[in-house]
């Protein structure tokens, strides 16, 4: 059978609908919301480089151009990749291990447990200028939602080590417990040396981290943690430690959900940044910016809510047309759903393709596949769905030849007969 002729009046159609739709979209993802407060500094905490506002593209239709030599969008949901810039090199992460340490304690401990801080936990006062840290003491209790919220929203470097201690008895069986979960994940090209990401010897990549966070994002209580903008943590001493969350994004852009920033020196300006509008959602990694990484996955993330659609290709049950095998001709139809997020400016190059399976045979099944319908878009293949048999034509009836050739068989038949009535 012949390829499906693409419906292009229907494309055309749903194009224009859908720019329509997502002018609304592009307006909020310029939209500029009120900056964050300045951090508050407690006397082992440090200042975050936040901006005021953010720097992206007024036209969010096409891909922007990345100050970050690293970088990966992608749904959500699916893990479907929207856009990539060199997303499978290693790079050093800084902070954003603190995602895998998150990760692990949630799935391995209760938040509700309470936390004996050891003197490995403990950051000395002469090293806290210029390291993030909670202010750990030798003794301290404290629960692990608390540390969770030290680790996420202040980036405390002794939070995370504490917590490692917590799951695994020690910092270094921890890190061992990370790389474990990383090469469960498939994070073939990602090697963690630290739990907070101090050692910069460790690395990651931006699709391995994509990968890392979808996996935390669904995990029951992560989410909720990494949108919090402020929190409050009991103190030694009676007091309340006031932590405020460095994500930039969780007060410029609207429907930010998260997750975790990152600097050194090395590792450069890093951020995982997830959001949501309208059911959607994406998540963004920046790696290496060398300045503002929030403005970079602001524009990445305004260009996957302006320039991609949820778009419906295929309905189970939908008449396919006839499909020819070997020996006769069958009515097929879809066998299943196919939906995906594409590139709106693509709708109306949409591609329509039949494959027999050779192996069909004829009279097949009522429900039986015997082919596929791929779809595609330039550069994008974006499925395939089974071809299924809707009903089998009955057998054409049996000809016995031509009308003389039946008048003849007939006198045949009756002078047989005469001939054994008179032998009779």
């Amino acid at each position: 059978m012949k390829s499906r002729r693409p419906r292009t009046g229907r494309a055309t159609l749903v194009v224009a609908v859908v720019l329509a739709a997502q002018a609304s979209l592009i307006g909020l993802a310029s939209a500029q919301l009120a900056p964050p407060p300045p951090t508050p500094v407690p006397p082992d905490g440090s200042l975050s480089p936040f901006p005021r506002s953010l720097d992206t593209p007024a036209d969010a239709s096409i891909p922007p151009d990345l100050s970050a030599p690293s970088a990966i969008l992608a749904d959500l949901d699916t893990g479907q990749v929207l856009f990539a810039k060199d997303a499978d090199a290693r790079r050093p992460i800084a902070s954003l291990t603190k995602v895998m340490t998150g990760l692990l304690v949630l799935e391995e401990s209760d938040p509700a447990d309470i936390v004996t801080v050891a003197p490995d936990a403990v950051i000395p006062e002469d090293n806290r200028p210029g390291i993030s840290a909670l202010g750990l003491e030798v003794g301290e209790r404290i629960g692990v939602q608390d540390l969770l919220f030290a680790l996420f929203l202040q980036s405390a470097n002794d939070a995370a080590v504490a917590l490692a201690d917590h799951v695994s008895g020690s910092e270094a069986h921890f890190v061992r417990d990370m790389n474990a979960r990383a090469a469960a994940l498939g994070m073939r090209r990602t090697r963690f040396r630290s739990p907070n990401g101090l050692d910069d010897r460790g690395y990651s990549t931006a699709r391995d981290l994509m990968t890392l966070t979808r996996t935390a994002m669904a995990t029951p209580g992560f989410d909720d943690i990494v949108s919090t903008r402020f929190h409050e943590i009991r103190a030694p001493d009676g007091g309340t430690r006031q932590i405020q969350n460095r994500d930039a994004l969780l007060w410029l852009y609207e429907g930010a959900t998260g997750v975790k920033t990152g600097y050194t020196s090395r590792a450069g300006y890093c951020v995982v940044a997830t959001a949501e509008r309208e059911g959607r959602r994406l998540v963004a990694v920046i790696l290496g910016a060398p300045g503002d990484a929030f403005s970079d996955a602001a524009a990445l993330m305004d260009h996957g809510f302006a320039a991609f659609t949820d778009h419906r290709f295929v309905t189970a049950g939908e008449p396919g047309g006839v499909i020819s095998l070997p020996g006769g001709s069958v009515p097929v139809e879809a066998g299943d759903d196919l939906s995906a997020l594409v590139p709106i400016a693509s709708l109306e190059a949409v591609h329509e393709q039949v494959i027999v399976d050779p192996s069909a045979a004829y009279p097949p099944a009522p429900g039986e596949r015997v082919a596929r319908l791929k779809i595609t878009l330039p550069g994008l293949t974006v499925g395939r769905v089974p071809l299924v048999v809707s009903s089998v034509p009955p057998p054409p009836p049996i000809d016995d030849g031509a009308w003389w050739a039946r008048a003849a068989d007939a006198i045949v038949d009756a002078v047989g007969t005469a001939v054994k009535a008179v032998r009779g």
